[in-house]
């Protein structure tokens, strides 16, 4: 039985993954700027192969990151979590990655602080929501 991708395989895959989505790069075109086929972008990305130093380094190069970026807040080894939450899961969807960039392309400071109360108010009214629903 195949183990489990580890923790910091997961992490730099997931930052790969995010990384190309900000840069609006398909894994075909990210896999072609390195020499890899999209499938192997994949499983970069999903954890399930391991990326080479060297490889990183080629990567780092096609998005314009420092290689260091893949490796940001990631906690060590011993503490790392293999379930994700949801929100994790959100943050490198697709969804996710939009939302992220349309947010921080917003330049005013108070408009992108007034977003979030009236995003945190409408969560907070879809949990008061559902609680009566109970």
């Amino acid at each position: 039985m195949k183990e489990a991708p580890h923790s910091v395989d997961v992490h730099v895959g997931k930052t790969i993954r995010i990384q190309r989505l900000l840069r609006k790069v398909s894994q075909t075109e990210l896999g072609d700027r390195v020499g890899v086929t999209f499938q192997q972008i994949q499983k970069y990305e999903k954890g399930s192969n391991r990326v080479s130093a060297s490889m990183l380094v080629e990567i780092a190069g096609a998005l314009k990151v420092d290689v260091r970026t893949f490796f940001d807040d990631m906690s060590t080894p011993d503490t790392a979590n293999d379930n994700p939450a949801p929100s994790d899961e959100f943050v490198i969807s697709r969804e996710g990655v939009a939302l992220n960039a349309a947010f921080f392309s917003i330049k005013n400071e108070a408009l992108r602080k007034k977003i979030l109360k009236l995003v945190q108010a409408i969560a907070h009214t879809e949990q008061l929501d559902s609680e009566a629903a109970e």
